[in-house]
């Protein structure tokens, strides 16, 4: 089993800056792959980037890359989703979630965080 509780969200003004962590709990949590999930309003929950079990790979979603960057410390059982430039249209509620095996672009993920506001006003 592993736990995830996200943190880091919060309001903030178009082209601020906002760090999220997703730390863990359980065993193992160094051999999953991490992804970060977004959902708006009325939205279906979309992927926003991931990174695999080593933090040797990173993939993100076209309408963040470049401005989201996913980092891991295996040490601290915690991995972070930076956000740099943000935009209005970033507002959501960011997930994290955790898999065995390979990194996936889907919600096909065995745990989940509960999830942490970001608020980007204009």
């Amino acid at each position: 089993q592993v736990q995830l509780v996200e943190s880091g969200g919060g309001l903030v003004q178009a082209g601020d800056s906002l760090r999220l962590s997703c730390a863990a709990s359980g065993r193992s949590f160094s051999s999953y792959s991490v992804g970060w999930f977004r959902q708006a309003p009325g939205k279906a929950r979309e992927f926003v980037g991931a990174v695999s079990w080593s933090g040797g790979s990173t993939y993100y979603a076209g309408s963040v890359k470049g401005r989201f960057t996913i980092s891991r410390d295996n040490t601290k059982n915690t991995v972070y989703l930076q956000m740099n430039s943000l935009k209005p249209e970033d507002t959501a509620v960011y997930y994290c979630a955790a898999r065995g095996g390979g990194v996936v672009r889907t919600t096909e993920y065995t745990y989940w965080g509960q999830g942490t506001q970001v608020t980007v006003s204009s």
